[in-house]
Parts: C-alpha cells; structure tokens; sequence
C-alpha cells in the first residue's frame, strides 16, 4: 500500500482495491510500529477514522474534494481549532487552539485527512529537530541521523510513510532541508502566497507555509489548495492562484544558472557536489543551457538571517510569558518573577538563545550596527537574485551542504549547525521560490537533495521544471 502519488490513490480508490479508511488504518498501524521515530507528538486515531469514513461516502456520491484520499500530518506550528498546540516547547505546555489556521481550514475544505501533530524544533527554531521538548526525531534511512529541520517529524513521516503528505514550516530551510535529508520534495512557495494565519510566528517576514510530499506533481496540488489570499492575513497575496496540478509541462530549453562558489565550498560534501555535476553535465546534454554564475553576497546570507529572523523572534516570542495561557511558573513571588521564571522554565536552550541575541541586535547601542545593516545586507541579496532570475529560468544549488549528519555532532557548536542553513536563506532572504527534491544517496545510502530556484509566483514553471528534472534527469544520474 505503498503510494508514491495521489492520482495512484484515487486510482485504486475507483477500482475498489483500498478506501480512506483502509488508508487511515495502514498510517495508524505505521505510526504504531515506527513510535521510535518520534515523528508525531499526537495521534488523531479516532477523529482521523471518522474522517476517512465521511470522505468514502463523499466518493461514493461523487462530492469528494481535490485531497479526498490524501492523509496529512501538521508540523506542530500550526493552528487547528481544539487541538493542542505546542511549537513543541514546554511554554506553550496544555494549550489548545482556539481556530484553525487558513491553510489547514482550506485543507479540510478540499477533503483531506488530519491524522496528526508531528514533532518539530521548539518554535521552528533548528536544523537538526534536536531543539524539541519532546525528544529526537530519527532518520528513517539511518536513526543515528537527524531528520534535518525544523520540519523533521514532519518530513520523517512522509519518508516512513507515516501518512501521504506533511504540512511544514520553512523560514530559512525549514522544509527543504528535511526534506533533502530525508529524500523527499519539499517545498517553500513565495513569501505571501499562502495565508499566515495560523501559523506561530518565529520571523514574520520569512515564515512560510511549506509542503512534504513523495511527488512534485502532490505539491503543486497541495499549494492550489491552500494559497490564495485572505481576510484574516493582510501580508497574503491578492495574486490570483494557477491550476498548478493541471500544468506539469515543459515547453522549450530552459537556461539555468547555478552559483559558482556553491560548487566551490570546503564544507561541501564530495557527493553532493558530484550530483549536482552530473545534474549540470545531464541537463546540458538535453539541450539546455546551463551557466555559472557569480553571488558575491554568499558569506554574508547566513549572518543576515540570523540577525534579521532573531530579531523578529524575540519580538514575537515576547507573547509567551506565563499570564495568559500555557506555562507558568509555581516558582514566582510577583509578576516580574512570573515572566522571568516562566519563560526561564517554558522556553529551550536554543529558543533562549535567539531572544537574546535578537534582543541584543534590537538593543539602543547595536540597532544600526546590526539590525539596519543587515536589513540593507537583505535588499542586495534580493535585488542580486531577482537580477540573476532575470536572466536564467531557474537558479539551480545543493539544498544542503552534507547528507544527514550523527544526533549530537552539532549540538555544541551553534555555528557549524547555522552553516547547515547556507544553501536555503537565499531564497528566503529573497521572498522567492524554491524546492527541494531527491538527487540519488550517498555511500551510506543517505539521501541527498538538489534544490531549485525561481521567480516570484511562478510556481508554475518551478513545478513544471522540478518535475522534469525527477523524471528525466535525475533518474539518470
């Protein structure tokens, strides 16, 4: 029962060989017997049974929407009415959502199943998932690996076949690196394409819904879905949405630029750039063009991210302090001992980490030396990719520098595990788009990830392309 597409779903589906509920029972008993995997925090065994039982009758009527078929996982950052909502951190501990979400609402509206909340780094904030509250989440292909992150139990679902598809997060990677890690697609549409609302904050003007999935093909369906524009989030495009799904053609050559220096990296792993060659080499062999290109701002992405997104962390972050809901600590004696202990207990190394960093680049003394450079940093680095995506279809880049790396070998070092990051803050900084999809393994049968890049809301080509490529190129080398 093995599905790799949601067009083979409904396939069988029609012939009578398996329904949602038969689908729904395999993911549970999935779930039941990968529990090692930490991958989800909570199971909606029940509720996800009724579910499918109520999309089978829709099929059998012929009312059934877009996702009948389709069982999804929520990475634990998104808001679904009267379900616990964690960010996977202590602060948030016996909290519910009060609504659901835009993108997980249009979700539902299309027929899609929720089976669950999976495990992520606290407050999206991490490479690796080693930043959560509730443990590791493990590597399918090797559990002495991470998943990548801060998406990873949502990524090691879809890569154990936990459930079809996983909605994520992804502020400067957060998608497209467990994805990379764990051999899967992942995708971060452009800034503003699919509604906010919903969604806890970690930088407001990076966060961006994402999509897990076995094929290009189910993430284009994924975002027709759930993009669009919307009363409840003011930053959300008014562009109208493509029937992404229904256009997966490629019309012509393509010239594609990718950036020299990426190639060039010491801390690129010798087989991530061997799959990236052999992809130039079989690209140019099918006639299109393919350049190096010159990015002189390659070392200054990953410091401009972390001070811009640390920034907006801990302005956003600030919210959580004990009064209103979740965590409070029985340790205060008044209320400037409340927010200091509560927030001391409820948030992670890590979280802390950021708050305080970005509360020191906000700070009187550093505001212009930091924040406002970095700030200018980010209007060259996009005005520098929208200039090269000007002149190449698509800009074509390893997603990671590495292959999943061993549970602990960053953990002490936060800038070897913020360099994780290097190859996905461009399009991030940039507000364009960007995908993740699998480029063959290593020599310890790790996954490796091939991203590529493309104009702002013209996912359309970005799909069409990502497809061609799995197809045609990549299985070939």
């Amino acid at each position: 029962m093995r599905y790799r597409s949601l067009r083979a779903i409904r396939t069988d589906i029609a012939a009578g060989n398996t329904s949602c509920s038969d689908l729904v029972r395999f993911y549970l008993q999935n779930i039941q017997d990968n529990a090692h995997l930490n991958a989800f925090l909570e199971v909606f065994a029940d509720e996800a049974l009724t579910q499918a039982e109520a999309v089978d009758a829709k099929i059998r009527n012929g009312s059934a929407g877009k996702l009948a078929g389709m069982v999804i996982g929520l990475k634990d950052v998104l808001a679904y009415k009267d379900h616990t909502l964690q960010s996977s951190s202590q602060i948030l501990n016996g909290f519910k959502s009060l609504f659901t979400g835009t993108a997980v609402q249009r979700l539902l509206n299309e027929d899609a199943i929720i089976i669950g909340r999976q495990n992520c780094d606290e407050f999206a904030m991490g490479a690796s998932n080693e930043n959560s509250s509730f443990g590791n989440v493990l590597n399918a292909a090797d559990n002495s690996k991470v998943p990548g992150g801060s998406s990873g139990g949502s990524a090691v679902a879809v890569q154990a076949d936990l459930c079809f598809a996983s909605i994520g997060s992804d502020t400067g990677g957060s998608v497209r690196q467990p994805a990379a890690f764990c051999g899967v697609v992942g995708l971060k549409p452009t800034y503003s394409r699919i509604s906010r609302y919903g969604l806890v904050a970690y930088a407001s003007s990076f966060d961006q819904i994402g999509t897990l999935t076995h094929s290009v093909e189910d993430a284009a369906l994924l975002l027709e879905v759930m993009a669009g524009a919307d009363e409840f989030d003011s930053t959300a495009s008014q562009r109208e949405v493509p029937a992404y799904s229904q256009h997966l053609e490629v019309s012509g050559k393509k010239k594609i630029g990718y950036i020299k220096d990426t190639l060039e990296s010491p801390g690129l792993q010798p087989e991530v750039k061997a799959a990236m060659e052999n992809a130039i080499e079989a690209l140019k062999a099918e006639g299109h063009t393919v350049e190096a290109v010159d990015f002189p701002y390659l070392a200054y992405m990953v410091p401009t991210y972390y001070i811009l997104t640390t920034a907006e962390a801990s302005s956003n972050l600030s919210r959580f302090d004990g009064v209103k809901y979740g965590h409070r600590s029985e340790q205060a004696t008044d209320l400037n001992s409340l927010y200091k202990k509560s927030r001391a207990e409820g948030f992670g190394e890590e979280v802390q980490r950021r708050i305080m960093l970005g509360t020191f680049v906000l700070s009187a003394s550093y505001y212009d030396a930091y924040y406002t450079k970095a700030q200018k940093v980010r209007r060259l680095i996009k005005e520098k990719t929208d200039e090269l995506l000007s002149r190449f279809d698509f800009l074509i880049l390893p997603t990671a520098p590495t292959t999943a790396f061993s549970i602990g070998e960053n953990a002490k070092d936060p800038l070897a595990m913020y360099l994780a990051d290097i190859f996905t803050v461009q399009a991030s900084l940039a507000g364009v788009p960007a995908i993740s999809v699998p480029a063959g393994t290593d020599a310890t049968n790790l996954p490796i990830g091939l991203q590529l890049i493309g104009r702002s809301f013209e996912e359309q080509e970005l799909f069409a392309f990502s497809k061609y490529l799995t197809d045609n190129i990549l299985v070939s080398t």
